[in-house]
Formats: C-alpha cells, sequence, structure tokens
C-alpha cells in the first residue's frame, strides 16, 4: 500500500475502500421512514397470521425483533430477519404454526 493512501486512512480513520454504503453510522440511530413503514408491514402481516394472538403482544415481539438488530451496520436484511424472529417466537408462544393463507406470493 502506497504511503499516502495510509496516511489518508489514518487521517480519517477509515479506508476508502472499507466502507459500506449501506452501513449506518452512530448519528443515524433513529429508524428512517422505510424501517418505520416495514414494521407496520410486518406487524399487520403478523396480526393476520396469528389472529389469536393479542394485537400489542404482536406489535411487542415485532419491536423486540426490531430492537435486536438496532447495532446493525448493515440494514438491509433487517426487516426479513426481524420478521422471522418475530414469526418464530409466536410460534413458539402459541404451539402452533401461523395461518399462511394470504402470506406471500
Amino acid at each position: 500500500m502506497a504511503p499516502a493512501t495510509l496516511q489518508g486512512a489514518e487521517r480519517t480513520g477509515t479506508s476508502p475502500a472499507m466502507e459500506d454504503p449501506g452501513a449506518r453510522t452512530t448519528e443515524e440511530s433513529s429508524p428512517t421512514p422505510e424501517e418505520l413503514a416495514s414494521v407496520r408491514t410486518t406487524v399487520a402481516r403478523l396480526k393476520a397470521a396469528y389472529p389469536s394472538v393479542d394485537a400489542d403482544t404482536v406489535e411487542a415481539t415485532v419491536g423486540a425483533s426490531y430492537d435486536a438488530f438496532r447495532q446493525a451496520r448493515v440494514r438491509k436484511y433487517v426487516p426479513i430477519l426481524a420478521e422471522r424472529r418475530s414469526r418464530k417466537a409466536l410460534a413458539a408462544a402459541t404451539g402452533s404454526t401461523p395461518d399462511t393463507a394470504g402470506d406471500g406470493p
């Protein structure tokens, strides 16, 4: 590596080649509008999939699942990972599988 490149990396604290365009910085701690919409969509899907579970329980489960990924630097897969975690938790709590008649393609 050329000394000029190394000095630039030391000066900025990161290497330009190592930066991830999908990564969030520490200043971006609040959810984006897209993430908020994804939470609402996930809650709606899981309420339909688990009609016997109280709506507040579904919302709390989804919220906890998203919180588990709060520190994730790359946010692209957080919605699907959080939904899977929520489905697993709700299935375990109810001892059943979801009603999947209206889910997915």
